[in-house]
């Protein structure tokens, strides 16, 4: 008896652990984006204006499909490095989402 309690006790206190995993998508873009899109997307960062990196708050990055950006991030694309196996699929999901927020 008492070790169902302990362990209902346990269960109940885990729960909340597991909701807050969900990634923080702005958190993410700012650690791992920033650098080169600069902190509202613009691209306007030394290393983005060099690489001419669009906004990705522009139409024409904003009409790709969900499906497109997550391919970008996990496998880089041009000089843009690959997140394959260095963010999880719910990470990049996260930063797909945090994009997306960036529409104009």
């Amino acid at each position: 008896m008492k070790i169902s309690i302990v362990l209902a006790l346990l269960i109940v206190m885990a729960i909340p652990l597991l909701a807050d995993a969900t990634p923080d998508g702005a958190s993410l873009f700012k650690s791992k984006c920033a650098m080169c899109h600069g902190p509202d997307g613009s691209g306007q960062t030394p290393m983005g204006k060099s690489l001419k990196i669009r906004s990705l708050g522009s139409a024409e990055v904003q009409k790709q499909s969900d499906a497109e950006l997550t391919n970008i991030i996990t496998n880089g694309r041009g000089k843009m490095l690959a997140y394959k196996g260095k963010l999880s699929a719910e990470e990049i999901k996260a930063l797909v989402g945090t994009i997306r927020s960036m529409k104009k």
